[in-house]
């Protein structure tokens, strides 16, 4: 997520719900494909001096030494996500935030401040558990919505820029369920464009995109290293059902 300050007109709408239902993860079944082999970096394309492989899992990090100039990403290479469910785990310091970017962007211009650079839905990964500052709401990674949806709501951004929310789950709810300094499993399910994401087997936030200019429907799958303090951010068993 990037660090500057964005000004957008957005209007809301709420919609009062009780969150206390749970929805569940659905199971894991069907043909997922592997995208990490747990030795090397084939298949991924980022910064050989910040992405590795440590321990059988990909691993980035930034450093005083070797500072990421700019939010720099790890870019799958074999595919792109069009409707499809990503499973992965991952784990981060709290020094900073990392991400995982789906159905978007890379950006080749000649101004951007290194080779790596992507825009577009952007899973928002963190090592804390105070909201709204917690890991799984989607963020506009270089573009103009900011915060698009929230760990807790269940949203549809209309197309004439209105918001229109539900809650899903509690501030109490969600520390109960993240793990801190430690592994914790995502699901990323889109299908055309109604987006869920899932942490830890539970439903955390319900999208709908109707925004018929700002829509994503394809695009590239990456992982983040964030611009700023020195961080580390770790992900494995990375593996990708398409929904055809």
């Amino acid at each position: 997520m990037l660090r500057c300050v964005t000004l957008t007109l957005i209007f809301a709408v709420s919609v009062v719900v009780h969150g206390d239902d749970i929805v569940k993860a659905p199971e894991e079944t069907g043909e997922f494909v592997s995208l990490f082999n747990g030795i090397d970096l084939i298949g991924w394309d980022g910064d050989p001096q910040l992405w590795s492989v440590k321990d059988g899992v990909i691993h980035g990090e930034t450093t005083e030494e070797h500072a990421a100039q700019g939010n720099t990403f790890i870019i799958w290479k074999d595919g792109t996500t069009k409707n499809f469910e990503l499973r992965l785990s991952f784990r981060c310091n709290a020094t900073n935030n990392s991400g995982i970017q789906y159905r978007s962007k890379h950006i080749t211009a000649d101004n951007v401040r290194n080779k790596w650079v992507v825009r577009g839905y952007q899973h928002e990964l963190r090592n804390e558990t105070t909201l709204p500052n917690v890991s799984g709401f989607i963020y506009d990674e270089g573009g103009k919505r900011g915060r698009i949806c929230l760990v807790g709501e269940k949203a549809a951004w209309e197309a004439d820029g209105k918001k229109v929310t539900e809650a899903l789950i509690d501030q109490d709810g969600w520390m109960e369920l993240f793990k801190l300094d430690d592994w914790n499993d995502v699901i990323i399910s889109a299908k055309a464009n109604h987006i869920q994401h899932y942490m830890n087997g539970r439903l955390i936030l319900d999208f709908t995109d109707l925004d018929p200019n700002l829509t994503l429907l394809e695009g590239i799958l990456a992982l983040q290293l964030h611009a700023g303090k020195p961080m580390w951010v770790e992900f494995k068993e990375i593996r990708l059902k398409d929904l055809r």
